[in-house]
């Protein structure tokens, strides 16, 4: 039996271009960093103040919203998150009374994910550990231009990316 190999998409050279040295190591400080810090900032928000940095970010975008809410739509894309995890994470976040759901007024269909007085005092008591520990963890490790250059770098990885998905 003869082995038939598909056509490569034409998105997707036939030879990879490989990264070079300089490349290779800056993608997996990037990658091993990356999954370093959110983990350890994930662990002291659940230590401290038995929140998740999903839930921590949520409670952070409704409470900078008007009036404290938001279409589910536009939370899941502030949180980059799929519609249906939001879903089951803002149930979960309703048991724990930080968060209520609502229809929109405007049209009727459309959700909102609102922040409760019990979210925002969840919110005020995490909110000073977790910037202690985005300090120590992060910016304080940093200079000020490299700190500058992160901001630069994955605000331009942010745009472009979001710009091509819609």
């Amino acid at each position: 039996m003869e082995n038939v190999h598909p056509e490569p998409s034409p998105r997707v050279s036939a030879e990879p271009n490989w990264l070079d040295p300089g490349q290779a190591r800056a993608w997996r400080a990037y990658m091993d960093g990356h999954q370093r810090l959110m983990a350890a900032l994930n662990r002291q928000l659940q230590r401290d103040s038995d929140l998740s940095l999903a839930e921590y970010r949520i409670l952070v975008l409704l409470s900078e919203a008007p009036g404290r809410s938001l279409r589910m739509s536009e939370l899941a894309d502030g949180v980059l998150s799929s519609r249906s995890r939001l879903t089951h994470q803002i149930r979960r976040m309703e048991d724990q009374r930080m968060v209520r759901r609502n229809t929109c007024l405007e049209d009727g269909r459309g959700v909102l994910a609102e922040l409760t007085e019990e979210g925002m005092r969840r919110l005020e008591a995490a909110a000073p550990g977790h910037v202690d520990a985005v300090r120590r963890d992060f910016v304080g490790l940093l200079t000020p231009v490299q700190l500058e250059a992160i901001g630069e770098a994955f605000a331009c990885i942010d745009r472009v990316i979001g710009e091509r998905a819609g």
